[in-house]
């Protein structure tokens, strides 16, 4: 009984032997019936075209079908050269909106620190000449910003005085002129009557009685708006003295800010810029003085009262492109019409026409020249953005702006198409390049340092 596993263990150990050797026997007997018959483990790969070489084609009757194109080569080339322009402006827009609207929340801000540009463009050729002279750059900086505040106050100053001086004289001319037209409009072919003129004198005054509560809130607005333009005056004085002070380091510390890849071209840009602005608002300057001088020489020889005053003004309004000539003219017509008649009116208009005409076809081209040429449309559109954004502080620094962008605009044009030109030199060519010595970048006011 001890021996009955072990026989039992072989006795499965030899049956299970016998059905392994049934077992090959049974598939070597398969394979020799069936000798062109391959059973790979893996499907090859070169089967596959053997077997789709077996399909048989379409009739002739079955209608093509074309494959179905990409969807992009389905679009037309002008559309997609559309579309990628178009989120591209939808981006520039919207980055200019932003913009807009921060300019708009800090308006006071802005303008204070581009009358400031404008002021220190005006004052930085006197500084650098004090330098030159030996003062110390704290000493000429101050010098010269005391004195051109000084003169800008003494001309306020000024204006105002001749006002008040002759108000009352300019009151009753007013007063005498109003009943001059008064007779004129009797006597004229318009048959208009005492009544009527009567009632128009009567609904002005109701209106004004009317409107009391409006005049006054108008009024608290002034002084609000008074304000504003005092504390716009501090902010502008005090950056006209850092730049006039400090503006090559300014610059230099704007420049960290741009990337390293366009810091070589704005760099290059400033400079031009810089003296793009120096030339407007000297040719602007000169211009305005030239208009003023003239055209209130006409106003005293033809015995207009607040001669001087009168030029005051032209000068300013000067400074706003085309609006301002044709504000400062009307006001001057219409004070010698009210003072002096019909006939001294047309005679001032014809000396401010003549005056203007020489300033557009004379003195601008000769005096600004090309650096800040800028097409008429340019500049109607500029005066009347800038008037719909900022008022008349935007209206003034309109010109300026777009006549700077169009120096920056050109000279990046240029820049970019000489760099594609080097890159697209052969190499010995571009070493000879790169080993040149670069020119040094000059900052805004250095050229005078």
């Amino acid at each position: 009984m001890s021996r009955l596993p072990g026989w039992l263990a072989g006795m499965g150990a030899s049956l299970t032997r016998i059905g392994e050797h049934l077992e090959e026997r049974r598939t070597e007997a398969a394979m020799d019936g069936m000798p062109d018959l391959v059973v790979p483990d893996v499907v090859v790969p070169e089967a596959v075209p053997s077997a789709r070489g077996n399909v048989p084609p379409p009739p002739s009757y079955a209608p093509a079908i074309a494959a179905r194109p990409d969807p992009v080569a389905a679009i037309p080339w002008g559309i997609r050269v559309a579309a990628e322009a178009g989120w591209r402006l939808l981006v520039l827009a919207g980055t200019l909106w932003v913009l807009i609207r921060v300019i708009s929340a800090v308006q006071l801000v802005v303008l204070a620190f581009v009358a400031a540009l404008l002021v220190t463009a005006l004052l930085q050729p006197t500084v650098a000449r004090l330098k030159r002279l030996g003062l110390p750059r704290g000493l000429a900086t101050a010098v010269t910003a005391v004195a051109g505040f000084v003169v800008m106050g003494l001309v306020g100053w000024f204006v105002v005085w001749q006002v008040m001086d002759n108000l009352d004289d300019l009151s009753d001319r007013v007063r005498d002129g109003i009943e001059e037209l008064k007779r004129w409009l009797l006597d004229s072919p318009f048959h208009v009557t005492e009544q009527q003129i009567n009632d128009i004198a009567k609904n002005l005054s109701d209106t004004i009685g009317t409107n009391t509560e409006e005049i006054t809130s108008a009024g608290l607005q002034g002084v609000t708006v008074m304000v504003e333009i005092l504390t716009g005056m501090l902010l502008a004085m005090f950056s006209t003295l850092f730049l006039l002070y400090d503006g090559k380091r300014i610059w230099q510390w704007v420049l960290k800010l741009v990337p390293a890849q366009a810091r070589e071209g704005v760099a290059g840009a400033g400079p031009r810029a810089w003296r793009t602005l120096t030339a407007y608002v000297r040719g602007t300057v000169i211009v305005a003085l030239i208009d003023a001088i003239f055209i209130g020489l006409g106003i005293y020889f033809l015995d207009v009262p607040m001669a001087v005053p009168l030029a005051v003004f032209i000068f300013l309004f000067a400074f706003i492109p085309l609006v301002g000539a044709v504000v400062s003219g009307a006001l001057a017509v219409v004070v010698a019409l009210v003072t002096q008649g019909v006939f001294t009116a047309l005679m001032v208009l014809i000396v401010v026409l003549a005056v203007q005409q020489i300033e557009g076809h004379v003195l601008q081209p000769f005096i600004l020249g090309r650096a800040v040429r800028v097409h008429p449309l340019a500049v109607v559109l500029a005066v009347a953005a800038g008037g719909m954004t900022a008022g008349i502080g935007g209206a003034v620094v309109a010109v300026p702006l777009v006549a700077v962008t169009n120096t920056v605009v050109g000279y990046l044009r240029a820049y970019s198409k000489e760099q594609t030109l080097r890159a697209a030199q052969p190499q010995h060519s571009v070493v000879a390049t790169e080993l040149a010595p670069a020119p040094v970048p000059v900052t805004p006011g250095a050229q005078e340092e």
